[in-house]
């Protein structure tokens, strides 16, 4: 019978406890101060060094746990029980998504609104752009002798037959048609999606990296891709294959009319049940310091969002980037429509 009691209590004591911690209470300063749980789907180990290095310089222990899918579902499923802190995502459709699933909260950080241009964070703060990935042209260094060119130049019929892209209903491509939309509307970017469908080389598909080697091969002679695949090829992390892709193009940072260059971005958002929020907090205003931003720029040939921050050589050889200030969240909300537009006009037929 005693050890049935000792047992009950230890039980009960277990469960007082842990209720504390979940509920804020003074239990879990100790836990607080200590680790962050991070839920990132971001592959951990390529921002393994950052989490590294700001624990060393905290203190503050990074629990990650990767969620390749569903991450908003997963969150707003665990509920009020949630022991996710930071909520970390490798694209802003993704980041507006927590905020309508109803799982971020907000944070006023002046060193977060510091770093970070207003139209790269939310403007009621639930979400915060980490780093960025430019959307740019692939040319031909042998048949193309072009410096710059505008998106809207895709649509060009003196480039029938020479174009390679992935997917129009590719969340990348998405995106873009969507920053046409926010800029010039509808029924302009239906003309342009019906124009750059006009010059496909071949179906549109594959990934961005297939659209160098197919320019390689003399399939086409200009595409679209992200610029970090830039990266990922010339610097041989791809393997040597990838790495004769990459040395093939010559890159032009393109621009709207009148306007900058589309952008994409990772970033990261609070937790609305976030257990340990002192230590979410540091965390992201961590990842905002030049240290951070220099570090995603060479982890993962990213532009860093803060300015001036250190850019990777193999991405500084690019150009500067000077993005559109068409605000992310205005993109995300019309990402649908663009979805559409792809689909009425046959962009993957």
């Amino acid at each position: 019978m005693t050890n049935e009691l000792t047992v009950r209590r230890s039980a009960g004591l277990a469960a007082f406890v842990g209720a504390m911690m979940i509920s804020g209470g003074v239990a879990s300063t100790a836990a607080i101060a200590q680790e962050v749980n991070l839920y990132t789907t971001r592959e951990p180990g390529l921002i393994k060094p950052l989490l590294e290095t700001f624990t060393a310089k905290t203190k503050i222990k990074v629990n990650a746990v990767f969620v390749k899918d569903g991450l908003a579902e997963r969150v707003a499923a665990e509920g009020a029980r949630s022991p996710a802190d930071v909520l970390m995502t490798v694209d802003f459709g993704n980041l507006v998504e927590l905020v309508d699933k109803g799982v971020t909260q907000s944070l006023d950080s002046a060193v977060m609104k510091a770093a970070i241009p207003e139209q790269l964070r939310d403007p009621a703060g639930h979400w915060f752009a980490l780093s960025m990935r430019a959307r740019i042209v692939y040319a031909s260094k042998e048949r193309v002798k072009l410096e710059t060119m505008t998106y809207e130049d895709l649509a060009d019929a003196k480039w029938k037959g020479k174009i390679c892209i992935r997917s129009g209903q590719h969340p990348y491509n998405t995106a873009l048609a969507a920053n046409m939309i926010a800029r010039s509307g509808e029924a302009v970017t239906e003309t342009w999606l019906t124009g750059v469908k006009g010059n496909l080389a071949r179906k549109a598909s594959g990934g961005d990296r297939e659209v160098a080697r197919d320019i390689l091969a003399g399939i086409c002679d200009i595409g679209v891709g992200n610029s970090y695949y830039v990266g990922l090829m010339r610097s041989g992390k791809g393997g040597p294959e990838q790495k004769k892709w990459g040395d093939a193009i010559n890159t032009i940072m393109p621009r709207f009319k009148g306007g900058g260059t589309h952008v994409n971005a990772s970033g990261a958002a609070i937790a609305k049940n976030a257990p340990n929020k002192a230590s979410a907090v540091a965390l992201l205003e961590y990842l905002v310091t030049d240290e951070a931003q220099a570090a995603y720029a060479s982890i993962d040939f990213e532009y860093p969002v803060k300015a001036n921050a250190k850019v990777d050589g193999i991405i500084a050889e690019l150009g500067k980037l000077e993005p559109d200030s068409t605000p992310l969240l205005d993109i995300a909300r019309n990402r649908r429509k663009a979805s559409l537009l792809a689909d009425k006009v046959g962009f993957d037929n």
